[in-house]
């Protein structure tokens, strides 16, 4: 496989993707409308706590579910300057934590300058990983560097079980994923230390919601603690947002009507309060600002649009920007970047 982008895909716009999701005809399928019945007139920003930067869309895999259309295809890396002109407007908040993203992050070339600076500012720093970069020879090392640092490692591994990883990600990834779990547990993640914290996070593998996450994580580290002998300190579950590869998989298997009307249906107003929108401003490789990682894959722009001229006081004031997608995100116990919400 490779990306949205290569191909030529219709899908690969942004516009195109909205234009999709928003011509489906479903019943009560307007955010706003929903928002609004709930006395959420206009979405707007809590605190800022979580300064996310998705430093490029080079990544070593091409995952079916990829919301960001990362792959091996995709050049697009945040330079040294934009990373610098990130961390000049970090210094600007009282953000207590930086969320590393891509692709896979590790393989921008100034991803150790970005966390070191950041660590020096005492920030908690997420790397979100994919497991098998780890694997690489370049950057073996990582494991015992990140844990030095005291980084909290993210690592997407959809299922504890082969079939269904493979399933989702490409044949042989659980092999490699256990390696690299292995390789953290070594250099002190997943063992219980808070500050080596070791992090799974898991998307469905289908056309469904994310199961409950605290009854998920108890099986998840009774299952690789017996079959694959790693440990994990906590478990994430995201539902798979319709944009991108996964709404091309939607499309070709004929459920996209149905998960939509899933996730509309499945709408709940206590997951609102806690959306990753309200405390999180995601930044693009290429520095332009957005409410949301998936609103930056829709190329959904705040109203302030670009790190050179980061502006906190406006951006405190912005109303969200909301569309069909955001019932992702608020469909059964909700989903965040920081796991379920309710």
């Amino acid at each position: 496989m490779t990306s949205l982008l290569q191909r030529r895909s219709p899908l690969a716009s942004g516009e195109y993707q909205q234009s999709l999701l928003e011509n489906l005809p479903i019943e009560q399928g307007n955010f706003s409308d929903r928002l609004s019945a709930h006395n959420w007139e206009t979405l707007r920003p809590a605190e800022l706590e979580i300064f996310q930067i998705n430093v490029g869309k080079l990544c070593n895999m091409t995952c079916r579910h990829c919301h960001v259309d990362a792959s091996p295809d995709r050049k697009e890396i945040m330079t040294r300057d934009t990373i610098d002109l990130c961390l000049r407007a970090l210094d600007l908040t009282n953000a207590h934590t930086v969320d590393l993203t891509g692709g896979a992050p590790e393989l921008n070339p100034h991803f150790r300058y970005l966390v070191d600076q950041c660590v020096a500012r005492g920030k908690h720093v997420i790397d979100r990983c994919n497991l098998t970069v780890l694997l690489l020879p370049t950057i073996q090392d990582l494991p015992e560097w990140l844990a030095e640092r005291k980084v909290e490692v993210v690592c997407s591994l959809p299922h504890y079980r082969q079939r269904n990883t493979d399933a989702q990600r490409g044949d042989g990834t659980f092999e490699k994923s256990i390696e690299a779990l292995k390789r953290l547990n070594a250099a002190g993640y997943g063992i219980g230390d808070p500050d080596q914290q070791l992090t799974l996070m898991s998307n469905p593998v289908g056309a469904f919601l994310a199961s409950g996450q605290a009854k998920l994580e108890q099986e998840w580290k009774a299952g690789l603690a017996k079959y694959q002998g790693v440990s994990f300190d906590r478990l994430i579950t995201l539902n798979n947002m319709p944009i991108s590869r996964f709404l091309e998989w939607l499309e070709a298997t004929g459920n996209l009507q149905s998960y939509m009307e899933l996730l509309v249906n499945s709408f709940n107003p206590g997951a609102i309060d806690g959306l990753m929108c309200r405390n999180t401003l995601s930044i693009s490789w290429d520095g332009y600002l957005y409410d949301c990682d998936f609103n930056q894959m829709l190329d959904l722009k705040c109203e302030s649009p670009h790190i050179r001229e980061f502006d906190l006081e406006t951006l405190e004031e912005r109303a969200i920007v909301t569309g069909r997608h955001c019932f992702g995100c608020t469909a059964g116990a909700g989903s965040s970047c920081g796991g379920a919400l309710t």
